[in-house]
């Protein structure tokens, strides 16, 4: 909104410093200010509020040290989260932009998802919430949604060259580029294309199409890519987001493993959306996902936000009303980007701690057919539980998960250059 403001005020009126609002740095400095404010404020009104209501978590006895001590603690402080990242990217992101609305439906969607959960839980005072099924159809449903519009919005495009049989041909950057985007040094020529294409990781080459795993088996195939591509998107956003849920079982651990896969994936969002960078990087560029980067700033201070209130011990808990949001964000921002196939190296947190719970149970039925009674790998599952179980402290369980997340993001953002 605030954009569009100075836009007019600019254009109008000549307002002094009116400009400045037209670089997305500017705009994310201010976005993530902002939503440390936001949420810094709101935290503290709402766990008051939720005091007041005895809105508390319904904690089950687990025989884990110090578990009980949380009986009570305010639940559903996710809605810290969503209004400290909707807020600044409602005031200072471009909101026409196709890549922005992608994300505040997918913020608002999951967000209404995790609240209805954490609705039944706490006031209808049913310890299961919102039945699984309901669950997964809502995330099918927006991974649905997600997938036709990356499919068939003209707005969502990457720049292809366009490869000349005579390479000594110069040829300008012409009407595919707007005037800011123009570098005469360019000796090829690009246009926008909308293809189902994604970013293989240590590999030079390193762009993969989806139509070429259905014309692998005929080329007639290759007109149902998109409903390939729908799939695959449905199957990421769920198991993100319900990865992020799994993952949120300790003070802090959620919160803080998004905040650090935010931060990475605003480097590619500013690295993807900037021609002249990914030029540089020799990577794919995909027109107008810069934007992005006022919606990661957000999130960034929306989690760290958070972690004011939530650090261990936590005053409040994000329930699935923010951890749902949380991974489907992350996941449909990794289809965005066009870098779902990093998601097991980024998201490798919550990728461990799901198949701890995989393992775990296939394990454990496995055993009782063979042998009659249950075994199992680990302690309890997620796996944060087994270190729990091993009598580590909450905080040194938190903080190494955190290490190995810094170390991952980095690993990531490595294959930048590293292929």
């Amino acid at each position: 909104m605030l954009y569009y403001l100075f836009q007019y005020l600019n254009q109008y009126f000549d307002l002094p410093g009116a400009g400045v609002f037209q670089y997305i740095s500017f705009r994310a400095a201010f976005a993530i200010v902002a939503s440390l404010i936001i949420s810094l404020l709101i935290g503290k009104s709402l766990i008051r509020y939720l005091q007041k209501k005895q809105v508390g978590e319904i904690v089950r006895d687990l025989g884990l040290e110090g578990q009980l001590k949380k009986q009570g603690t305010p639940t559903m402080g996710g809605l810290i989260i969503l209004a400290a990242i909707l807020i600044p990217t409602l005031l200072f992101a471009k909101l026409q932009n196709v890549y922005i609305i992608i994300m505040l439906l997918c913020t608002i969607w999951l967000g209404l998802i995790g609240f209805l959960d954490d609705y039944i839980k706490v006031f209808k005072k049913d310890k299961r919430g919102l039945a699984g099924k309901f669950k997964v159809v809502g995330q099918v449903i927006l991974g649905l949604v997600v997938g036709l519009i990356l499919n068939f919005s003209d707005s969502v495009t990457v720049r292809r060259e366009i490869v000349k049989s005579n390479p000594k041909e110069r040829i300008e950057m012409s009407e595919f580029q707007s005037s800011t985007e123009k570098d005469t040094s360019v000796t090829a020529k690009f246009v926008d294309v909308h293809s189902p294409i994604t970013t293989i990781p240590f590999v030079k080459n390193h762009e993969f199409n989806y139509s070429k795993l259905l014309t692998w088996f005929s080329s007639d195939l290759e007109k149902y890519t998109w409903i390939l591509y729908t799939l695959v998107v449905i199957f990421i956003i769920t198991a993100v987001s319900n990865g992020a849920n799994i993952t949120d079982g300790i003070d802090g651990l959620a919160a803080g493993s998004s905040a650090i896969i935010g931060a990475t994936l605003g480097v590619f969002a500013y690295v993807s959306g900037n021609i002249n960078t990914a030029n540089y990087l020799n990577i794919m560029y995909i027109p107008n996902s810069g934007e992005l980067v006022i919606f990661l700033a957000a999130l960034i201070g929306a989690c760290i936000g958070f972690l004011w209130y939530n650090t261990y011990p936590a005053q409040v808990f994000m329930g699935d009303t923010g951890s749902l949001a949380l991974g489907g964000i992350i996941g449909t921002l990794a289809l965005v980007l066009r870098k779902e196939l990093l998601i097991p190296i980024l998201c490798g947190i919550f990728l461990v701690e799901n198949l701890s719970v995989i393992i775990q149970v296939g394990y454990f039925k496995y055993t009782k057919r063979k042998y009659g009674e249950g075994r199992r790998v680990f302690k309890m599952s997620p796996l944060h539980h087994h270190y729990q179980k091993l009598n580590y402290p909450e905080p040194k369980i938190v903080t190494r998960f955190w290490i190995v997340g810094i170390m991952l993001a980095v690993l990531t953002i490595i294959t930048l250059k590293l292929r």
